[in-house]
């Protein structure tokens, strides 16, 4: 009566909040994923979740499965890697580099997490190194990269992380803080906080300003998010980061965050790996631990 689907969609309902997204998340259409649901309480006589309601309000006999969720399906993961093992396909090595400054939110708790279930596995972010990441990729000197900039390159792979959009910060009091949204135009007498990296790598560039044929009056790099924030919080510029990158510091009420466009700058994460890497178990691993940790701890994200 029961299938793992069953629980892992469950699972899917209560992190999402809704169909819609608990369907993105498991890759059905909500028709299907509805279809699903409904056809299990049929089965079972109960109702799982209360109609729409926001986030999804869980009845005691869905709740009851949510519980048996939280034990079954970690005891699956944790077969499926001991079965890996048992058919020799643990050893691996996995050096990656981000092409992200504010990735490590998500990244730090996804690598601690992989390193206590596939302690054979090599793992090392080197950092200083002065070669394009992706080039060094199909090089094999790295296994792993993380890119919102995939580049066509023989024998890579390009992993879909998850989409994140890009949003505008500005000083509470700034000119620009309760525009319902910000056109290029806008920005053409500010000075634009960036990362110290090329301008195409930068959504802000390459979606907004210019398709638009606008440059901002003057462009100032920070290496740390935290640096930029407080040049944007004193009035010292307006810069562009992911949603997630913004949430505590909109939490503390320290900036105001404001659409790019009137439908908003959306990208997607990328993790770029090797074909031959491609289906190794600890690989798999890894990137389904990114992509669950990455929608644990980052709000405003959706699936890719």
């Amino acid at each position: 009566m029961l299938e793992l689907r069953h629980l892992r969609t469950l699972v899917a309902l209560r992190d999402a909040g809704s169909l819609v997204e608990a369907a993105e998340r498991v890759h059905l259409t909500q028709s299907a994923l509805s279809h699903q649901l409904k056809d299990l309480e049929e089965r079972l006589g109960n109702p799982l979740f209360m109609r729409k309601t926001r986030p999804v309000e869980f009845t005691r006999a869905g709740l009851r499965l949510l519980s048996l969720a939280e034990q079954i399906l970690p005891q699956v993961r944790m077969a499926e890697r001991d079965l890996a093992r048992l058919a020799g396909n643990e050893q691996g090595r996995l050096h990656m580099a981000i092409e992200c400054h504010s990735c490590f939110q998500w990244l730090m708790p996804t690598v601690d997490h992989f390193r206590d279930h596939w302690p054979e596995v090599e793992i090392d972010i080197p950092g200083g190194h002065h070669f394009d990441p992706l080039p060094a990729l199909a090089r094999e000197q790295l296994d792993l990269v993380i890119t919102a900039d995939p580049q066509p390159l023989q024998g890579v792979h390009y992993e879909p992380l998850f989409r994140y959009q890009g949003l505008l910060a500005v000083a509470r009091q700034h000119p620009l803080a309760d525009k319902p949204f910000i056109e290029p135009a806008d920005l053409a007498d500010q000075t634009l906080i960036t990362y110290p990296v090329e301008r195409s790598r930068l959504d802000v560039f390459t979606q907004f300003l210019d398709p638009a044929g606008i440059t901002p009056r003057e462009v100032r790099t920070a290496e740390l998010t935290i640096m930029m924030m407080q040049l944007v919080a004193s009035g010292r510029g307006v810069c562009a980061l992911p949603n997630w990158a913004l949430t505590e510091y909109l939490e503390r009420d320290y900036v105001k965050a404001v659409n790019l466009g009137e439908h908003g700058v959306w990208s997607t994460l990328f993790a770029a790996i090797r074909e031959d890497t491609r289906s190794a178990p600890w690989m798999e691993d890894f990137l389904r631990t990114a992509r669950e940790t990455s929608f644990r701890v980052l709000e405003g994200i959706k699936p890719a």
